[in-house]
Parts: structure tokens; C-alpha cells; sequence
């Protein structure tokens, strides 16, 4: 018999899930959708980018307001937005409308993530967290496998539209499952701080698309108004937080060295990561001229990989700790970045690919589970909720980073318009073209090893602990660990 908790795990791991193969199920539909909505790929790219930035700007927020107002009503509201908005996505006449709904889906899937990682947390001790973590992070990389394959499959033999109606029955279980098994056992008295959460959402707005703006067309002057802006939109919710009594940020949190250091690996691991995948996809569409599905082909090892070593990594960081594990995965990542700065060219064996995927893969599997499990495992109760949405904003914030350097590099090369065409699978790269981008691409992979270096030193910097203890939990936020 399935016991409560584990119930309530495969519900977090169902949304996971969707918002995973929502993450790469787009990707191979660019085409279709572009022709079917009578657009361009410059517009058709905001299906992906509204996501991220949406994703980014209300995570912490809704991490909050889950502490205060229920984490699982939060949650399980996420789970009947994603699949309404899904429908309105599937049925959207115009670009301009699916862009919009992808928006609504987006606030959707950032109720769900930001409140995931606290139920976790709320629902198994503090010695077995890393194994819950383990199966939402296998989850995440099959639903990225997942979302590829159903993308290219519904794409090429039943209509794009399909892409997103498949989430509506599963969402439709997920309500339900959720309703029944998802409840609160800990939520805060307090109000929501709003002048601090509109100050803190504009920023990381107006920042955000600051830097998908100069991706897009390069420095102007919009694009720095926008980060000035958006500069001065922190400082004022820096100074609103500082003056009210349940702020959206709680900074007492960041005085535990475990759960600071490690929301900076998050966020420069994301931020060296996500962009060598952007980078591969272009090079194998833009520069080889694979069709988008079999480039995606060649990525599926990795998902593979580090869906099936999560659970056990997991497992393992309950035993021993996080920093040795999500350190040694960081070294991974950085030894395929290495791997491909060294052996891909122009003209390089498909094999390459593979064996880099795996070499990264296996980097994944050891620290997202580790890592993930490491900040909720290090904080007060009543904060994990908002925790959890502050990893979800480092994490997205490295994410939208990553696509800034991609792109830039790319433009360093070949045209801006051409970059989103062959990310999008529309056009290809010809004759000594070829060249200049594989150089650019180099120099944008030595740019995201700086960033993967970075988090490993803040992985390696985080200390020591211990979960094995059954029952252990933090108080306030303070851990056992070793200066």
C-alpha cells in the first residue's frame, strides 16, 4: 500500500514533471507554430522567454504567500492554472495570444515550483529529504526527455496545438490528487508584504528584460534605461523589506552559511550551465544542420543519465552531506564544458555529443538533488516556503543569464535574427560562417566554465553536515554546521 507521504511526493513529482516537459516540448514546435500563426520566429521565441521571466519574477513571491496562506492551496491553485491556461494555449488564434497565455501558464508553473520544494520538506525528516529530492530531480530530466520526444512525435503527426493540450487530463488527475492528499501542517500568521513584493518583481522584470533585450538587438538605450531601472527598483525593495515585520525576503535565512552558499551554486551553476545546452542546440541545428529532432536525439543521454542516478545521489547526500556530492557534480559539468571546448569543431564525429551529455549528465544527477536538499534542509519551518521560492528566483535568474550569454556569443558571430533562426531550427549557418561561430562558441563555453567554477567553490564553501540523525530539524534557520 502507497503510503501518505509518498503520495504526496508523486504529486510533486507529477508537477514537476509537467512543468519540465513544458520546458522543452516548445523547442521542436517553433516551425509549425511560426507557420500555423502566420508569424516570425523574433515573436514566436517570447512562447519560451515570458516563461522564464514570469517564472522569475513571482517565485519568491509565491513562496511567501504559501508560507502565510497554505502551501498546498498555493500549490494545488498552480496545478488548475497551468492546465486551464495549457487549453487557452492549445485553442490560441494569434501569436500574440499564446504568448499571453504562456504567461498565465507561467504563473501557473512558478505557484507550483515555489511551494514543491517546502511540501517536500514539510513531508519527510530532514535525514531522508535528499532522496525526495532525488526522484523530483529524475523527474525533471524525464520530462525533459519526455517533452522532446512528445514534441517532435504530436509536432510532425498531430498539430502543434496537441503540445499543450496533453497536460489538461494530467493536470485534471493532478488537482485532484493534490486536493486529497496535499495539506498544511505549518503556515505563518502575517500579511503580505505588497510594496515590497511589487518592488522585487519589477526589478527582477525590468532586469530580466533588459538582458533578453540586448540578446535581441544588442546595447541601446532602452535596454539600459531598463537595467537602471531595474536597479533602482532593488534598492527600493531592499529598503521597504528592511522596515516591515514578515518581509518577502527574510534575510535572517542567508546568516546560515549551508543554505547561502548554496542558492550562489544554484544560480552560477544555472547561469554556467543551461547555456552550453542552448549553445549545443545551435551548434547542432545551425552548424551540422540536424533537424531539431535528431539534434535532441543526441541530448537524450544525459537526461537519461541523470534521471536515473538522481534518486541514488539523493540517497547519498542524506548519508554524507551535500558539499562533497554537488561538488564533485560541478566538477563533472565542468570536466564536459572542458570536454567539448577541447574536441568540438566543425566537422566533429555526432558521437562527441553523446559522450559529452553523459559526462554532464552524470554532474546533474549528483547536484541538483544535493543541493536542492541542502537549502530546504537548512531552514526554519515556517521559511520554507519562501526558501523554496528563492531557489526557484536564484535558479531562474542563472537560467535567464545563461540564454544572454548563449545569444550574445552567437551574435558575436553570425546576425542576431539568424542566432534565433537556428535555435528555433528554421535555418542553418554556410561556408566559412561555420568557422566564426565555433570560435565564438568556444568563447562562450570558457565563459560559462568561469560561472560552473564559481559554483563549485561556493558548493565546496557551504561546510559540512549532518542529516542523519532522524527527527533532526533547524530551528530559526541554524544547522549543524562545521566553520
Amino acid at each position: 500500500m502507497v503510503s501518505h507521504e509518498n503520495m504526496i511526493l508523486s504529486v510533486v513529482v507529477i508537477g514537476t514533471l509537467m512543468a519540465s516537459i513544458d520546458s522543452t516540448i516548445v523547442l521542436l514546435a517553433f516551425p509549425a507554430i511560426t507557420s500555423a500563426l502566420h508569424s516570425s520566429i523574433a515573436t514566436i521565441i517570447w512562447v519560451i522567454l515570458i516563461y522564464m521571466i514570469v517564472v522569475a519574477v513571482f517565485s519568491t513571491q509565491f513562496g511567501r504567500i504559501g508560507d502565510i496562506y497554505g502551501r498546498s492551496r498555493m500549490f494545488n491553485l498552480g496545478f488548475a492554472i497551468f492546465t486551464i491556461a495549457s487549453f487557452l494555449c492549445g485553442i490560441a488564434p494569434t501569436d500574440v495570444m499564446l504568448i499571453a497565455f504562456r504567461a498565465v501558464q507561467a504563473i501557473g508553473g512558478a505557484l507550483i515550483a515555489s511551494n514543491s520544494s517546502a511540501i517536500i520538506a514539510d513531508t519527510f525528516e530532514r535525514h531522508r529529504i535528499g532522496r525526495a529530492y532525488g526522484y523530483t530531480s529524475m523527474s525533471w530530466n524525464i520530462g525533459a526527455l519526455l517533452g522532446i520526444l512528445l514534441g517532435g512525435v504530436i509536432t510532425t503527426f498531430i498539430g502543434y496545438r496537441y503540445i499543450f493540450f496533453i497536460n489538461v487530463p494530467i493536470g485534471i488527475v493532478a488537482v485532484f490528487l493534490g486536493l486529497k492528499y496535499v495539506k498544511d501542517p505549518n503556515m505563518t500568521k502575517g500579511k503580505v508584504d505588497l510594496a515590497g513584493m511589487t518592488a522585487l518583481g519589477a526589478a527582477i522584470a525590468l532586469i530580466s528584460y533588459a538582458g533578453i533585450n540586448y540578446a535581441s538587438v544588442g546595447i541601446t538605450t532602452f535596454n539600459i534605461a531598463l537595467l537602471a531601472l531595474g536597479a533602482v527598483s532593488a534598492l527600493i525593495f531592499l529598503v521597504i523589506d528592511k522596515k516591515v515585520k514578515m518581509p518577502t525576503i527574510n534575510f535572517s535565512m542567508f546568516s546560515n552559511r549551508i543554505f547561502r552558499n548554496s542558492l550562489f551554486a544554484s544560480f552560477f551553476q544555472g547561469l554556467g550551465f543551461m547555456g552550453v545546452t542552448f549553445l549545443l542546440i545551435m551548434y547542432l541545428q545551425g552548424v551540422r544542420g540536424y533537424t531539431p529532432f535528431y539534434a535532441s536525439l543526441l541530448l537524450f543521454p544525459g537526461y537519461i543519465v541523470s534521471g536515473v542516478l538522481a534518486p541514488y545521489m539523493g540517497r547519498l547526500s542524506d548519508k554524507y552531506g551535500s558539499r562533497s556530492i554537488a561538488t564533485a557534480g560541478i566538477f563533472f559539468m565542468i570536466a564536459g564544458v572542458l570536454y567539448y571546448i577541447t574536441l568540438l569543431g566543425v566537422s566533429s564525429p555526432a558521437y562527441y555529443i553523446i559522450i559529452g551529455t553523459i559526462i554532464t549528465g552524470f554532474g546533474g544527477a549528483m547536484f541538483w538533488p544535493s543541493n536542492n536538499s541542502a537549502v530546504m534542509a537548512n531552514v526554519a519551518a515556517e521559511l520554507r516556503g519562501a526558501a523554496s521560492g528563492t531557489l526557484r528566483l536564484f535558479g531562474s535568474l542563472g537560467l535567464i543569464g545563461s540564454f544572454i550569454i548563449a545569444f550574445a556569443a552567437a551574435a558575436s558571430a553570425i546576425p542576431r535574427y539568424l542566432a534565433f533562426e537556428i535555435f528555433a531550427g528554421t535555418s542553418r549557418v554556410i561556408g566559412g560562417i561555420n568557422n566564426r561561430f565555433v570560435v565564438g562558441m568556444h568563447a562562450a563555453f570558457i565563459a560559462l566554465l568561469l560561472m560552473l567554477v564559481l559554483a563549485g567553490i561556493f558548493s565546496y564553501i557551504r561546510g559540512s553536515e549532518s542529516r542523519r540523525t532522524p527527527g533532526a530539524s533547524n530551528v530559526r534557520g541554524v544547522s549543524t554546521e562545521s566553520e
